[in-house]
């Protein structure tokens, strides 16, 4: 047995750890965003946080890898549209976040593994069954609880949010498709390249100076707490398999309403809370039947 095996068999606590932490700083770095969205274009934050992400994982895995074997893929068309695909998720997340409660936001994010389900069925050819089925529309429910279309606290701000679940769904298909054939550093130094090469050619049209060595710090900040973010969720998956640590991602709703309320004065309304409760119950019977269905044919 390896030792990748035997330390998911001994130490699944730390692997929640590393995810509830994971969890934790991506609340964090939503909540910044909010707040230099009052000061900078979107744009400029979107380059902010692609660019220093950039930075951060090359500087991570490129003494170990080599920096041009980074780069190195057997996929280039797939890996530059997973890469677009999550730059349009952002994009959605980073227009949509000013106008909304970081808790409403996280919540309707919180829809991407029912698209997967969805999209799993043309793409990946896999079968949608109808307990399955029955957990996706469960889980739209939810969405439409906390959206409340056609009521009077319905925001336009929320579409984004669901575009960007959307796009995000799209983005761990392809990642899927990629992964049995680059590494994964490969495709997280992908991620970041090509968003940060898109949006360094955008920048320029919508730039506003820093007004405070504060404000570099923070836009700098953006992509060191995703950065770490994703590599805590890793990390966690080196400790323990993905049915123990996913289910903890849901974290995040604590974060985003603990970081919502601390910075802006936010709290959620029992809509709020009821439409979260349906999303995640759904996308824990989702993960749970997959875990199900897929662990007899694991190696």
């Amino acid at each position: 047995m390896s030792n990748l095996v035997t330390g998911v068999a001994q130490r699944p606590l730390l692997g929640i750890l590393f995810m509830c932490l994971a969890a934790s700083l991506f609340p964090v770095m939503n909540g910044l965003v909010k707040v230099l969205s009052a000061h900078y274009p979107t744009e400029q934050i979107i380059w902010a946080r692609t660019a220093s992400h950039l930075v951060f994982v090359m500087l991570l895995f490129g003494p170990r890898h080599g920096w041009w074997r980074l780069a190195r893929t057997v996929r280039p068309r797939h890996q530059i549209a997973r890469s677009l695909v999550l730059l349009a998720s952002t994009t959605c997340f980073f227009t949509g976040v000013k106008y909304m409660p970081l808790a409403e936001a996280s919540s309707i994010s919180f829809a991407s593994p029912f698209i997967v389900a969805l999209l799993a069925v043309p793409f990946l050819g896999e079968r949608l069954s109808l307990v399955r089925l029955a957990a996706v529309a469960v889980g739209f429910l939810g969405v439409l609880v906390v959206i409340r279309p056609g009521s009077e606290v319905f925001q336009w701000a929320s579409l984004f949010m669901v575009a960007s679940a959307f796009c995000y769904g799209t983005y761990q298909l392809l990642t899927r498709h990629v992964a049995g054939h680059d590494r994964p550093e490969t495709s997280v130094v992908y991620s970041a390249l090509v968003g940060t090469l898109v949006m360094t050619a955008v920048v320029p049209f919508f730039w506003t100076t820093p007004h405070s060595l504060v404000h570099v710090l923070l836009l700098a900040s953006l992509g060191i707490l995703g950065g770490l973010g994703h590599y805590c969720v890793a990390r966690a998956m080196t400790y323990a398999t993905a049915s123990v640590v996913s289910p903890f991602t849901y974290w995040q709703i604590v974060g985003a309403v603990t970081v919502g309320y601390l910075l802006f004065g936010d709290l959620p309304d029992a809509y709020t809370w009821l439409g979260a409760a349906l999303i995640i119950s759904s996308g824990l019977f989702i993960g749970w039947r997959e875990t199900r269905e897929r662990g007899p044919r694991a190696p």
